[in-house]
């Protein structure tokens, strides 16, 4: 017998569907979270994401492997962070506060388009062997979206959260923290792979998600009408 073919015959299947439907989402989510940051930062004055050719929807130009395979395994992660000239701002602090907070805005925007979307296709696709897969990654996008959002808002550097937080504080402070944010980075990824953090954000996350499922039950509500 054809040694592809055995190959072929062997492969798991059920596995890698899996992984395909955890790492599609990923990617889509830490793609467009990126990218919402350079928008951002581009439309306030600040050209340097533009320059570096991140603002594209090509999502090896914002990998960070061990952020996706964080996000892929214990569904919170990060990605490249996309370059911010924050002297570039009229106002530096609060123009870096207002594009950090873009991208947390931009994933619950994501999960609340997904979780819409899911509501809608439910009624036609349950059941089916294709369109339980398709409900089950718009699910899995929706989550992990939401997901993102919640794990960027944690006030620790490197995340999104923190940059909001320091633009409360005076310049020499904030000038301080800036210049150690990269010790931030080890602290994080310590207390993510230790597991300190996975309850609470599990939590958060589960709560915040459960409220925007409403979006979905009435999106579906309306595919219900349409079809009486």
């Amino acid at each position: 017998m054809n040694p592809i073919i055995n190959i072929w015959r062997g492969l798991d299947w059920a596995r890698l569907t899996g992984i395909f439907l955890n790492v599609v989402p990923a990617l889509i989510c830490i793609t467009l979270h990126e990218i919402s940051h350079g928008l951002v930062a581009y439309w306030m004055g600040d050209t340097t994401a533009k320059d570096a050719g991140r603002l594209t929807l090509n999502p090896i130009k914002h990998i960070d492997w061990w952020g996706l395979l964080m996000m892929v395994i214990f569904q919170f992660g990060w990605a490249k962070p996309v370059p911010i000239n924050m002297y570039r701002f009229k106002n530096p602090k609060k123009g870096m506060a207002v594009t950090a907070l873009a991208g947390p805005v931009s994933n619950l925007l994501i999960a609340c388009v997904a979780l819409a979307l899911y509501g809608f296709v439910y009624a036609p696709l349950y059941g089916t062997a294709v369109g339980g897969y398709f409900l089950q990654g718009i699910g899995i996008t929706a989550y992990l979206s939401t997901a993102l959002a919640v794990f960027n808002i944690i006030p620790i550097p490197p995340l999104d959260g923190s940059k909001v937080l320091f633009a409360c504080l005076d310049n020499r402070r904030y000038a301080w923290l800036m210049r150690y944010e990269r010790f931030g980075f080890l602290i994080l990824i310590a207390l993510v792979t230790t597991g300190v953090l996975t309850a609470p954000l599990s939590a958060a996350t589960g709560w915040v998600y459960d409220k925007l499922f409403s979006i979905s039950e009435f999106t579906f509500s309306l595919t219900g009408k349409i079809a009486r």
